[in-house]
């Protein structure tokens, strides 16, 4: 394990975007591991600047001199980090960021804290990456399989909650809903365009809808989801050339990334010893029924459904749960951090 910080140092921790959905969620992660704070400071927009949370005045954070801060949690989006972050790193704190500002950045890290720890042992930049959500919940499980066979292809079909796309993902699905109401039934009969509103963020309505053109193309007719997916993957298990196809979809949960994965491996390995090995790794955990529900609000990735893929001549065909929000986001930061201490 990397050790940055000497273990039982407490540090000065200063989270940005501390009133938003993951900032809340990074706060409360933090009390609940007992994380060593000296010092917390909150860092918001202007318009947040001066509200007080649990006795700590939030700072504005475009204006706000980071010196004195050992670690920053940025989950800002990645304007604010591209302009904010390399401030931070420049005032001596180690930023951890949660956009996707540098997780293409070669100096930069892209870590998940139970796959790929080893890569914080270089900080030229002192900033590491957070993966995007939907990457981070295929890692925990892909890794003990890459290394017992070696992948060679991945296929994903993503099954994404609106809270990924923030509060105002939430927003739209409970007033989408809420809209239709009690005349769910008339939908059965294909009269979607007179009982929804009309489409808010996504291309069509997301209220009892699937929605598989998740925000904008980018290369290929892949979208930026899918093309994330493909490189970050590629990343974190040090793969460079490893061919992914994604296929990401957002559909009407409020909170819990699915996937369905066919991995196609280098050498041969059974079902009964794929099991053997998830059930042995960090962060994950082995159930019949993987689903968002029972995922929300719990830290592992849920993995099940795993069968031979008779598609491919080494493959399998599993699906897993994960909660974009925690684990997805503010959970691995803070175990980042951890992991900077021992």
């Amino acid at each position: 394990m990397v050790h940055k910080f000497a273990p039982g140092q407490k540090l000065n921790v200063g989270v940005v975007g501390a009133t938003g959905l993951v900032g809340t969620m990074i706060r409360e992660i933090l009390a609940e591991r007992n994380f060593p704070i000296g010092q917390l400071r909150l860092f918001a927009s202007a318009r947040s600047a001066g509200k007080e949370i649990d006795g700590v005045v939030v700072e504005d954070a475009a204006t706000a001199d980071y010196a004195g801060l050992d670690v920053v949690l940025f989950s800002a989006g990645g304007s604010t980090a591209k302009a904010i972050a390399p401030k931070a790193a420049a005032a001596g704190a180690i930023v951890i960021d949660n956009s996707s500002a540098f997780r293409s950045d070669p100096d930069v890290p892209l870590v998940v804290a139970e796959v790929n720890p080893h890569a914080l042992a270089d900080l030229p930049r002192r900033i590491i990456a957070n993966p995007n959500c939907t990457t981070m919940a295929a890692m925990p499980v892909l890794r003990p399989l890459h290394d017992e066979a070696g992948l060679k292809r991945l296929i994903v079909s993503t099954y994404q909650a609106v809270s990924g796309g923030g509060l105002e993902g939430i927003d739209v699905l409970a007033r989408q809903i809420e809209h239709v109401g009690d005349r769910t039934r008339d939908l059965a009969a294909g009269d979607a365009a007179a009982l929804l509103p009309e489409a808010e963020k996504w291309a069509v309505p997301m209220a009892h809808n699937v929605v598989p053109l998740n925000y904008v193309y980018a290369e290929d007719g892949y979208t930026e989801e899918e093309i994330k997916l493909r490189d970050e993957s590629r990343k974190i298990l040090e793969i460079p050339e490893l061919p992914v196809s994604g296929t990401c979809v957002r559909v009407p949960v409020f909170t819990g990334h699915s996937l369905s994965i066919n991995a196609e491996f280098e050498r041969p390995i059974s079902v009964e010893r794929a099991l053997e090995l998830l059930a042995a790794a960090p962060g994950v955990v082995v159930t019949e029924v993987p689903n968002p529900l029972d995922a929300t609000g719990k830290d592992p990735v849920f993995v099940g459904r795993v069968r031979r893929d008779p598609g491919v001549e080494n493959g399998l065909a599993l699906f897993l749960s994960n909660d974009n929000l925690r684990k997805g986001a503010a959970l691995n930061a803070v175990q980042i951090a951890e992991a900077l201490i021992g």
